[in-house]
This record gives C-alpha cells, sequence and structure tokens, in this order.
C-alpha cells in the first residue's frame, strides 16, 4: 500500500504543477479508489476484534445483546 500512496502523492503534485493526462487521472482515481478500499477493509478488520466488557465482567461484541 505504501506504493500506492507514494504514487498518489506524485500525481497530486504534477497536478498541482503542471497538470495531468487523461490517463494519469484514470490511474489517479483508480489509486484513490482502491487506497480508500484497503482503509475501510483495516477498519472493518479492527471493528470486527472490538468487544466491551460489561460491569458484570462478561465481555460481548457489539450488535449481541
Amino acid at each position: 500500500m505504501e506504493l500506492h500512496i507514494d504514487r498518489i502523492n506524485e500525481l497530486y503534485r504534477k497536478s498541482q504543477a503542471e497538470g495531468l493526462t487523461p490517463e494519469e487521472k484514470a490511474e489517479q482515481e483508480l489509486l484513490r479508489k482502491k487506497y480508500i478500499e484497503a482503509i475501510r477493509k483495516n477498519l472493518r478488520g479492527t471493528l470486527d476484534n472490538v468487544s466491551f466488557v460489561n460491569p458484570d465482567g462478561s465481555i460481548t461484541k457489539p450488535g449481541e445483546n
């Protein structure tokens, strides 16, 4: 994913300095979508591992009653 961030930043800097070609704009959009997808997947994985300790000491997952 680090490579994606570097390329996204590179395309951003180029867009500010001189503009992007249509191919570069398409690449930038695709890389941004992949980056956001990876962030969401990572966040979902983190949230799936969250659990709550209740006052009585029992442990529940979100959505459990």
